[in-house]
């Protein structure tokens, strides 16, 4: 397979997975990931950001399609969605990318092997999004 065709096939692919994960029920599907837990160890203020955490560490984890970002890897790409208020209204702005360094609140389980695979997550589960960084 030359070069042309492997773009090709990783295109596909790419395309697949967006076909396939259109909801957070969809990401647990493929992944096998169970139900979203309560944390009901957890003080009640703290509950639905661990919630809206699991469900975008699952949603990551199914786009991937068992790809593991590793932040020692300093050629590997991750990419992440960016968000930002505008007019007092969350929305998705873009996507970003680092090899070899985090910041808090997007560590490893969080990034995206591509940057099409970081805008469709940004924009698909923006609610998700906004419970995990607005609440």
């Amino acid at each position: 397979m030359n070069k042309e065709e492997k773009e090709v096939a990783v295109k596909e692919v790419k395309e697949n997975v967006i076909v396939r994960i259109k909801t957070f029920e969809d990401a647990m599907k493929e992944t096998g990931r169970p139900e979203v837990p309560e944390f009901l160890d957890l003080p009640e203020d703290l509950r639905e950001y661990f919630k809206a955490q699991y469900k975008a560490v699952v949603i990551a984890e199914a786009l991937n399609e068992g790809t593991k970002m590793d932040w020692a890897d300093e050629d590997q790409r991750k990419w992440l969605p960016w968000f930002r208020l505008s007019s007092g209204v969350f929305v998705f702005c873009g996507a970003g990318y680092g090899y070899s360094f985090a910041s808090a609140g997007d560590g490893s389980r969080l990034c995206f092997k591509s940057e099409e695979l970081a805008e469709y997550a940004g924009k698909q589960f923006l609610d998700i999004y906004s419970a995990l960084l607005q609440k």
